[in-house]
């Protein structure tokens, strides 16, 4: 009897040892899987770090949005004429920042989340399949297009460099400086996540307001030519009409940051007390101010000083002195360095998401290093092959561009928000989509004629 009792004793006590071993299992599991997804979210380049203050939201939003474009505004206003041109900067710049306060309030609307990525906000504004359809190719279309632009735009940029201080040298091709331009890509692109590129972006956004300066300063210096004209470029109606609508697609396509506020927002501790919100939309109206500086006065005084013989880049209309056309473009070369960073992180967190997340890649140094020097040598690539890309991009970027930038954050505050129909808000947002979607019409037309008449010109590989 007494071993009876001992082996039910020994059966009772290794049962219940299984049970709780079995037990303790079961809840290590999601347990378990809760740590794997926050070691990714550790290792995101999105999420990885949310220690960034307001300041660094203002010098990322102007790097973002002040493109090498503001140098081609004075030749937008001279396509578009002093009251529309005028007309088009100020609703541009008004209806952007409009957009973008929604962007930032719409980050944490829902308690306990924050919606980190553009395409997040999207799922949960449109469901989860059809908010990623409308939303990511929208923002790879811009992302990964105005990176190939800014390869293209850094390597030009160092020729002309090259031309102004040694013009006796023999000529070099601009696929070669593309390269050079691509080679700091190539080490920049390793940095972990935004805040690391914290020192590029400010470098940029102080860089973005020098040429900027520079620009209208000289042309200022310089004095209005005794035979300005500020007729329309155009010779004939046809003409004026065409340059017209490509012209308010370069002005409206200028302002692109909205495609990274959410990512640059995520960097921004938060909580209940302290939200994101307060410190990021205070370094968004610093960095518009700044935005506004850079603009306003290259659009309205390049055009006053020179008419409608502006150049499309107004460093090439001043040509003299050479040394400031040369820190110039000098200074353009650190813009886009930053600026290219900026919109390929976004882009980084895309791919690295996908790997780690659906194809259950281990995140480690190795996969970044491959996927991050693919996609750098994709943009190189692309610019060198197709040097014109820029002029295509005010074509195909206008379908995405445009909707993400002006309407798109529009929609999206009705479906969440539901305001009142009729109120001040339903009508605003109405009048915002209207003007965006009157822009995708209108811009890409302008810019597919501009396109067809330079065709002859262009070549591959050049």
């Amino acid at each position: 009897m007494q071993q009876e009792l001992i082996i039910l004793w020994f059966w009772v006590r290794g049962s219940l040892t299984s049970a709780c071993i079995s037990l303790a299992m079961a809840q290590d599991r999601p347990q378990n899987d809760e740590i794997d997804e926050k070691s990714i979210n550790n290792w995101l380049p999105i999420t990885s770090s949310r220690n960034a203050k307001w300041w660094y939201s203002a010098f990322h939003n102007v790097t973002a949005m002040v493109g090498a474009g503001v140098l081609s505004l004075p030749y937008s206003m001279a396509e578009l004429g002093w009251g529309p041109g005028v007309t088009v900067l100020i609703i541009s710049w008004v209806v952007t920042l409009y957009t973008l306060w929604q962007m930032v309030e719409m980050h944490e609307m829902v308690p306990g989340k924050r919606f980190d990525r553009y395409h997040e906000l999207g799922q949960h504004a449109f469901g989860e399949k059809l908010g990623l359809w409308i939303v990511v190719p929208q923002q790879l279309v811009v992302e990964v297009g105005v990176d190939i632009v800014y390869m293209i735009t850094g390597g030009k940029s160092i020729k002309k460099i090259h031309e102004l201080l040694c013009s006796d040298c023999q000529p070099i091709r601009t696929s070669y400086f593309i390269m050079i331009f691509a080679s700091v890509h190539f080490v920049l692109s390793h940095l972990p996540n935004f805040n690391s590129i914290s020192v590029v972006s400010l470098a940029a956004a102080v860089m973005s307001l020098s040429y900027s300066t520079i620009a209208w300063t000289a042309s200022l210096h310089k004095g209005v030519q005794p035979d300005v004209d500020y007729s329309y470029k155009g010779k004939d109606t046809q003409t004026v009409v065409f340059n017209f609508f490509s012209a308010l697609g370069d002005v409206a396509f200028a302002y692109a940051g909205h495609n990274v506020v959410l990512e640059i927002q995520a960097t921004i501790p938060s909580s209940p007390e302290k939200p994101s919100k307060k410190p990021m939309w205070r370094g968004v109206l610093v960095a518009y101010v700044i935005v506004a500086i850079c603009y306003f006065p290259v659009a309205l005084v390049g055009y006053y000083v020179f008419g409608n013989t502006v150049d499309d880049n107004i460093l090439i209309t001043l040509q003299k002195p050479k040394w400031i056309i040369a820190a110039a473009n000098l200074f353009v070369v650190i813009h886009v360095i930053g600026s290219y960073q900026i919109y390929a992180m976004p882009v980084f967190d895309m791919m690295e998401t996908v790997l780690v997340r659906k194809l259950r890649f281990k995140p480690c140094f190795t996969l970044r290093f491959v996927t991050r020097t693919v996609y750098v040598a994709f943009t190189m690539v692309v610019a060198i092959c197709i040097p014109f890309f820029g002029s295509l991009l005010g074509f195909f970027g206008g379908f995405a561009l445009a909707p993400t930038t002006y309407f798109l954050p529009c929609i999206m505050w009705l479906c969440i928000n539901k305001p009142r129909k009729f109120s001040l808000s339903w009508c605003t947002n109405w009048i915002c989509i209207i003007l965006g979607v009157m822009l995708v019409i209108l811009g890409p037309i302008g810019g597919l004629r501009q396109i067809i008449l330079s065709s002859k010109n262009y070549k591959f590989f050049s």
